[in-house]
């Protein structure tokens, strides 16, 4: 692929089975035992973190290779929130303060323009380095008890304002030619405890989850992909975390309406117990359509490729889907949206 082509403005020719997974790299560059095995097991997609990161001409060629290796323009995803949660920074990269600080410190108007300008100018800055994924926005909804993981990560306090922002985060993602990941469904918001380290559990009865928390992600059902929450809800399931649990993602299916490619969070954070093969195949018994794999651990990766095996019908169609929503960037002023994004905030990005 060019350097100076646009590497995600059509999806290419794609081999006739692909991997139901998404997988990180271990570096910088890829390896040749890394391409060999991205060759063999075609994921549907991949993920950077900060150790894939540093410098735009570097990232790009990054890039590049892993859609080389798999012989189609996979999508490649980061997170990029901004505030705590950004894996490129500056100086290559503006730099975002917490989103629930800012949403807060402004008027709901301006607060829902400046989500919608800071997504926009994120996904410029992506899909210059190749990327054309970002795992935002967030519908979950903050309160006292959230653990500081997630509480400034969040929009907001109740479901109108999570919602609305959530929304112009997803609608500056889509102009901007990049595919919004909505997370975590069903929502991560009451949990008290870090998915990465433990696995949460939420015992609030179903009307209030009904009501706030699986409210927001209804909302917003109509997006192209989300990521499944390592949370344990006791009214949908208490023997199983959502992303393990076929009542929980039914419920998602259902009542929330979501019917877009549905991830799951990364099945290497410590929420998960036992073998790798056994966290992919509960997630995909249950319903999840494609298995996240962060870490870049070959060691890992092989038994989550072998056990994960590929996309069902019903997921390729909506991966499908969700290759579609991947347009070409919208017409964009950049100084004219920083101009505006500093006139709004008082600060400069």
């Amino acid at each position: 692929m060019h350097p100076g082509a646009d590497p995600v403005s059509s999806q290419a020719a794609a081999p006739q089975h692909i991997g139901a997974t998404i997988f990180g790299c271990a570096g910088l560059s890829l390896s040749p035992a890394e391409t060999a095995f991205f060759q063999r097991c075609a994921p549907w997609g991949f993920i950077l973190f900060a150790r894939n990161v540093e410098s735009p001409s570097q990232l790009r060629a990054l890039c590049d290779a892993l859609r080389d290796s798999v012989g189609r323009d996979a999508p490649i995803f980061i997170d990029q929130e901004g505030g705590r949660v950004a894996r490129m920074r500056a100086p290559q990269w503006r730099e975002w303060p917490p989103a629930r600080d800012q949403v807060l410190s402004l008027p709901r108007e301006d607060a829902e323009r400046v989500m919608y300008l800071r997504a926009r100018l994120i996904a410029a800055e992506l899909r210059a380095c190749g990327i054309d994924g970002n795992c935002a926005p967030l519908a979950d909804i903050a309160r006292p008890e959230t653990h500081g993981i997630l509480h400034n990560r969040c929009y907001g306090d109740d479901l109108e304002t999570v919602t609305i922002m959530a929304r112009a985060i997803a609608n500056g993602c889509l102009d901007g030619g990049v595919l919004p990941v909505l997370k975590h469904i069903p929502g991560h918001g009451r949990a008290q405890s870090d998915s990465h380290l433990e696995l949460p559990r939420v015992s609030a009865p179903r009307a209030a989850l009904d009501a706030s928390d699986f409210a927001a992600f209804a909302a917003l059902a109509d997006l192209p992909l989300a990521m499944s929450a390592h949370v344990v809800f006791d009214a949908l399931d208490p023997e199983h975390c959502a992303t393990h649990s076929a009542p929980a993602i039914a419920a998602i299916r259902g009542q929330m309406g979501f019917d877009g490619l549905l991830m799951t969070d990364d099945v290497s954070m410590q929420a998960l117990e036992g073998p790798m093969q056994s966290r992919c195949l509960k997630a995909l018994e249950a319903g999840c359509d494609l298995i996240l794999h962060c870490n870049g651990d070959m060691a890992e990766m092989a038994p989550v490729a072998e056990a994960s095996g590929t996309l069902t019908p019903a997921a390729a169609a909506r991966a499908a889907r969700a290759i579609a929503a991947r347009q070409p960037p919208a017409p964009f002023d950049i100084e004219a949206a920083d101009a505006e994004y500093q006139r709004l905030t008082g600060v400069h990005v």
